[in-house]
């Protein structure tokens, strides 16, 4: 049996719409532009969906964080932080901390991350990107020892795993859905 959402595949968002004669067709992961961070960061305007007409995507924010095994502190800027992940067969889109991650988790360096860090919004960046037992891992080009996981946990939250900040876990829930802009302006950088 063939689902609905393929044999009709429709957009995410009410304001992504097909023409209205348009025959409906399906929309890959290779169909749609790569996406990257604009000069300086997207700053205080989220950036729309870019695979809103692939799959479901959602919202995120810092729960719980530690560091080594410590919590980090109330106030900590990490629990400012919202991000939203879409999702299209192998291409995982993150937009958050004022940058754009587009990759498709083949292990490819071809396909990995080519974009600028959320530091400074300057230097360049190239992760490879894989899913290794249901977790989706980030590992700098030329640097495997260093893995960034994402993995959802047994109630729903997102376990984001960042060796490479002090060996920070943060836990994240979801907050929105694929057409929402995140709430308030705290995740303003």
């Amino acid at each position: 049996m063939v689902s609905t959402a393929l044999a009709q595949p429709t957009a995410q968002c009410p304001a992504i719409q097909h023409a209205p004669d348009a025959v409906a067709k399906a929309v890959s992961a290779s169909d749609i532009p790569v996406a990257h961070t604009p000069p300086g960061g997207y700053r205080d305007v989220f950036p729309a969906p870019i695979l809103a007409t692939c799959t479901e995507f959602l919202f995120w924010k810092a729960l719980g964080v530690e560091r080594v095994r410590t919590p980090v502190p109330a106030g900590h800027p990490i629990y400012a932080y919202v991000e939203r992940i879409e999702q299209c067969g192998d291409r995982i889109v993150d937009a958050g901390g004022g940058t754009i991650a587009d990759a498709r988790a083949d292990g490819t360096e071809a396909n990995g991350v080519h974009d600028v860090s959320a530091f400074d919004f300057e230097t360049k960046i190239h992760v490879i990107a894989t899913y290794e037992q249901n977790v989706f891992v980030l590992r700098p080009a030329g640097i495997p020892w260093i893995a960034i996981t994402r993995r959802l946990d047994g109630d729903g939250r997102m376990r984001w795993h960042r060796p490479d900040l002090g060996d920070m876990v943060v836990m994240l829930e979801r907050i929105g859905g694929p057409c929402d802009l995140p709430p308030g302006k705290d995740w303003v950088r």
